[in-house]
């Protein structure tokens, strides 16, 4: 008997009811770039359409998500560099306006979640996510560090702390540090496999996190970020960071690494989560702006191709725009 899959493509109904994936506002996570200044607004020039925002614009920001169904978000803050350091100490100073701001939005709104960024860099002078020592990135003395900023942003309001650092053991530590002061439902969303990418320059734009170019200082961060061409050391990561507590396992980039996403939902039962970084995005934005792709669709395709790889959750700069297109015409 001839087979002909074509009937099931015949129409638009006939596709929805065999369709095998599905995308939707709520698998989405909306970053946010937060500045000092309440009322700042300013454009991130290599990645369009994407602002670093005072607190008061954060407020109207959510307000809009909310309306389109986005109930998620991530935030960065853009560190002065007067208030940055060797050991990163206003990461935990009574005075941080990260702090400060995620207590407002869950005043405001109680109801979202609100995830965390727990790394050094944003508050090093170094530029690294872990404490540079006689030129080497120490990994037991940041957790240290990491332990006491997550415990800060945990009683600020963050429902979910994301540490970025890639330092070994740091899931458990900060579990522990959570643990202790009775934080018990406040989850780590753990930065699993995050690679040594090219695909970061536009975040680095926007926070100034980029490693600095010093004297016995590494100017990357490939001692601690994962080496690109390696997939069982993902799966290693994962089942560590599994054992030591972790709620959610994040694959970061996302697009070239479809078959780590893949693998790590395939091999643990933890949600797992992807980000849709900074240049993956850019590039796709680029080609738009040039009239080479259509933007809607291209981005449509690109986040359901990372769902389809099985992503529970995917942080992505077209949040908003999604859910936007989402409401008018289920992708």
């Amino acid at each position: 008997m001839l087979s002909r899959p074509r009937r099931n493509r015949s129409s638009a109904a006939v596709r929805n009811l065999v369709r095998e994936t599905e995308l939707n506002a709520g698998h989405l996570v909306q970053p946010i770039f937060l500045l000092p200044d309440p009322n700042a607004r300013l454009p991130v020039r290599s990645l369009p359409g994407t602002f670093r925002m005072g607190i008061e614009e954060v407020l109207r920001e959510i307000e809009q998500c909310r309306e389109v169904g986005i109930h998620s978000f991530m935030m960065f803050p853009a560190v002065p560099q007067e208030h940055k350091d060797k050991t990163g100490t206003y990461a935990t100073a009574d005075e941080n306006f990260y702090l400060h701001a995620a207590r407002a939005i869950k005043d405001r709104f109680p109801e979202v979640c609100l995830i965390s960024d727990a790394a050094l860099d944003p508050y090093s002078t170094d530029g690294h996510d872990g404490v540079v020592i006689d030129g080497r990135i120490h990994n037991d003395e940041t957790l240290k560090l990491l332990d006491a900023m997550a415990v800060a942003q945990a009683q600020s309001g963050f429902d979910i702390i994301g540490p970025s650092d890639m330092m070994d053991g740091r899931v458990g530590s900060i579990r522990r540090a959570l643990d202790k002061e009775h934080l018990t439902e406040t989850a780590i969303m753990s930065y699993t496999a995050k690679y040594a990418s090219a695909f970061y320059g536009p975040f680095r734009d926007a926070l100034d996190s980029a490693p600095r170019q010093l004297a016995d200082v590494p100017s990357d961060k490939k001692t601690y970020q994962m080496d690109p061409a390696n997939v069982r050391e993902a799966l290693r990561e994962a089942d560590l960071d599994a054992a030591e507590g972790a709620d959610y396992l994040m694959v970061k980039p996302a697009l070239n690494y479809l078959d780590i996403i893949y693998r790590l939902h395939e091999a643990h039962p933890l949600p797992i989560a992807a980000y849709h970084v900074s240049g993956e995005c850019a590039m796709l934005l680029a080609a738009a702006e040039r009239g080479w792709l259509d933007y809607e669709q291209a981005a449509s395709e690109a986040l359901l191709s990372i769902r389809r790889a099985g992503a529970d959750v995917i942080i992505t700069y077209f949040a908003k725009d999604f859910a936007r297109w989402n409401q008018a015409r289920p992708f």
